[in-house]
């Protein structure tokens, strides 16, 4: 996604079209006598605040007192306690929640009128831009701060101030020599027989985002088939593409399906196991390899992708009681002018998630994006085809 372009016509212009057009309508109302098509949400108007520097948003943060962020990571505790130690008199108020619950969330509170955060930390680009940003839910903010070093497409339509992952892992302890499989249909070989393990996607979005994104890719997952077995693929009645007949095959093998990445992990990253299963979950899951006594490593050279990238998005709900104090926050989850993004990005500073400004330095044991060799998901497209795939995973469950 790329940010829109400026318009280049003028106030007065603006102002003279925008009467003919209502004129217009107001026309073809009346002669007609069919009803005009609804406006989509306006873009809310531009607020001050969006151009105030860090100290004074403090300042007005200070009197407002507090910031509520609802987050789809935990690590955002972490964050919690550097922010307030940096910004004192200001207290967060931190709810870790998926992002598929954050969506159900923001929406019944805005219907309610009863905002129950000021910042929205999620993940879900699809759902996120269809049904909230679209409807007017959250509004972008882009810290001034940071503009100059972002790429457009991680400015706007929403802030994201990293990329994180749904992809292949391994326990690299029971595989010292590299990932057992160099190919996706290789999950679906009778070695493989319940060995697969991830997160259900009837639960979490990211993993019915993962599903869609390899149905998308079809002419590859078809090529990739090829690549391995030197045959096109086989077609059941009633699939479509290459990419819904690896799911249908992945089920029909036995993929183990589970509610929540930690199960997904210690499955497959315990160590001390002869034959550990092979599964999909967040490659930066992998810095807890040492605490967790895990073996997690993210698998490379898989055809014709390992996974998918995704943003990890920021915003500000739309009826925000703090403006100033939330601002503040998406500021500082930005990270501050070091090579490392400082104490606001400590959190996100690990293998796996990759930053989106460009002046700031990945870590230096991380397997780069371009090594990795994910997808890089179309939130329009994925949206497009989600519910389709959604009814799939129904009939195969």
């Amino acid at each position: 996604m790329t940010a829109s372009r400026p318009s280049t016509v003028d106030h007065h212009s603006t102002r003279c079209l925008a009467a003919g057009a209502a004129a217009l309508a107001l026309l073809l109302t009346a002669c007609g006598g069919g009803s005009p098509t609804p406006a989509p949400t306006p873009p809310p108007a531009a607020d001050p605040l969006d151009t105030a520097t860090v100290e004074e948003l403090h300042a007005q943060a200070r009197q407002e007192g507090q910031v509520a962020v609802y987050s789809f990571t935990s690590r955002i505790a972490e964050v919690e306690a550097e922010f307030e130690a940096t910004y004192p008199g200001v207290d967060v108020v931190a709810t870790d929640i998926s992002s598929t619950e954050q969506i159900a969330r923001i929406k019944a509170e805005a219907a309610a009128g009863a905002p129950g955060a000021d910042v929205a930390y999620l993940s879900d680009a699809p759902v996120v831009l269809d049904e909230l940003l679209a409807a007017g839910l959250l509004r972008n903010y882009v810290p001034p701060r940071v503009a100059g070093a972002l790429p457009a497409e991680h400015a706007a339509p929403l802030l994201a101030n990293r990329l994180s992952t749904k992809t292949l892992v391994y326990n690299e302890e029971a595989h010292p020599d590299g990932p057992p499989v160099t190919n996706l249909w290789q999950l679906t070989d009778p070695e493989w027989n319940g060995r697969v393990v991830m997160v259900d996607p009837q639960v979490r979005g990211d993993y019915l985002d993962l599903m869609t994104e390899v149905v998308l890719r079809s002419d590859e997952m078809a090529a990739a088939h090829e690549q391995l077995r030197g045959a096109p693929v086989q077609l059941d009645e009633g699939i479509t593409g290459a990419g819904e007949q690896w799911i249908a095959d992945l089920y029909a093998n036995g993929v183990v399906l589970v509610d929540d990445t930690d199960n997904v992990n210690a499955a497959i990253g315990q160590r001390g196991q002869a034959a550990p299963p092979i599964g999909f979950t967040s490659y930066s899951d992998r810095r807890d390899n040492e605490d967790e006594g895990w073996a997690l490593q993210a698998a490379t050279g898989v055809a014709p992708a390992p996974g998918i990238a995704f943003p990890a998005l920021l915003a500000l709900t739309a009826d925000t009681p703090h403006p100033a104090a939330a601002r503040l926050l998406v500021d500082f989850l930005m990270g501050d002018g070091s090579a490392t993004g400082g104490p606001g990005y400590a959190p996100f500073y690990v293998p796996g998630d990759y930053p989106t400004r460009t002046d700031v330095t990945a870590p230096a044991d991380a397997v780069s994006l371009e090594e990795l060799g994910a997808w890089s998901i179309d939130p329009a497209a994925v949206a497009e085809r989600r519910r389709e795939v959604a009814d799939l995973l129904l009939t195969l469950e």
